[in-house]
């Protein structure tokens, strides 16, 4: 019953962590690939959540403080102790078949087999995706099993004055034994797979188009830099033209020297193609954007307003009119989102003519030339 609360809580704080973890993912995904690949995040968020659950199976059920009391013989470092313990408690006898099935389900017995069947996935993941050698995985095995028994020993990290689980070297030896026996089991699995190299050029051929989320990422991108640098040039300088000066360098003076890049589609690896008016075109475009998706909302702010303070409206009115509002605006914003995902470019595209392309495409090409040439020497 135990594992069952164990799988449940991981489940639940899985789109919490997921949801953390996808911004450095997203970032990390466009910067290196120029795409999003859908088999690699079911790769990767399906290897998080297989860590969140081993994770609470290891700390789960948590006892009262109360109940934890120092106890001693907590530390277990001869090896194989398991058999003896199989020995002594269970009923199982080697002549008497009718044993074996009740022998199984003792806790002498699959506690043993939960501990190799709960890393086998991890060596599984370690060969596929990581492409991590049998020594490689057999230490990321062991170590990864030392920070679970550390963990216990220590009370989780002092939450508890005196531990609350038995440090077993047997432990160890299992969850290492699984990660390896996982790393064999993929080796007859992976052929039916696609492979890592083939995930990667699949992401590279994704990325040479520039898509409606990846746009969205660096718009998002280039707004929190632009508060980051203003709010650290803040911290010296107190000027009321200090957002003003650094908005102008940032969006426009940047771009127009730096081949239509700012920092974020740099990083993201998007350029803007701008053929004629370059610097009319980067200056005229960037406040029609800012205006265009912020100014919506301050517009819609100050009509709600004006109509609050200029009609006799009731709390529930008003309470309605605020969520009219914020529906328009979350329309507003999807329409535009569906228009960025449906075509890869918007109206404003056409009418500044201007476009986004993908710098990725170059960068790999360099990273195969050089490839060539090192294994031509």
């Amino acid at each position: 019953m135990g594992y069952f609360i164990s799988i449940k809580t991981a489940i639940v704080f899985f789109p919490l962590i997921a949801c953390v973890f996808s911004i450095p993912f997203v970032l990390h995904q466009y910067h290196k690939y120029g795409s999003i690949n859908p088999f690699r995040v079911l790769i990767v968020y399906s290897f998080i959540l297989y860590l969140i659950t081993i994770y609470f199976l290891v700390i789960l059920p948590l006892p009262n403080k109360s109940d934890i009391i120092y106890k001693p013989n907590m530390v277990k470092l001869i090896p194989f102790g398991f058999i003896n313990d199989f020995i002594r408690e269970s009923s199982f006898v080697i002549n008497n078949p009718t044993t074996y099935l009740k022998a199984a389900k003792e806790p002498c017995f699959y506690t043993v087999i939960f501990n190799i069947f709960m890393t086998i996935p991890l060596g599984m993941y370690l060969r596929y995706y990581f492409k991590c050698s049998l020594k490689k995985t057999l230490f990321i095995s062991l170590i990864l099993s030392l920070f679970f028994e550390l963990t216990q020993l220590t009370g989780l990290y002092g939450l508890y004055l005196y531990p609350y689980r038995v440090f077993d070297v047997d432990d160890l030896i299992m969850n290492t034994l699984g990660g390896v026996i996982g790393y064999f089991i993929m080796g007859f699995i992976d052929n039916f797979l696609p492979t890592r190299e083939k995930i990667d050029e699949d992401s590279l051929e994704r990325g040479e188009i520039v898509s409606g989320f990846r746009r969205i990422t660096m718009f998002c991108l280039d707004c929190f830099l632009y508060v980051l640098i203003f709010t650290f040039i803040s911290l010296f300088i107190s000027n009321k033209y200090i957002p003003l000066i650094i908005f102008i360098v940032y969006f426009i003076v940047y771009p127009y020297f730096k081949n239509g890049q700012t920092l974020g589609s740099k990083f993201l690896n998007v350029r803007l193609e701008l053929k004629k008016y370059r610097l009319i075109k980067i200056t005229l475009r960037i406040i029609f954007l800012f205006l265009y998706y912020f100014g919506s909302i301050f517009i819609t702010f100050t009509i709600i307003f004006f109509i609050a303070n200029n009609f006799n409206l009731n709390i529930t009115q008003e309470f309605l009119l605020l969520i009219m509002s914020f529906l328009g605006i979350f329309l507003f914003y999807l329409i535009n989102i569906f228009a960025l995902f449906k075509d890869k470019k918007i109206y404003y595209d056409n009418f500044f003519k201007v476009k986004y392309i993908s710098t990725i495409t170059n960068e790999s090409d360099k990273e195969n030339n050089d490839l060539r040439y090192n294994q031509k020497k």
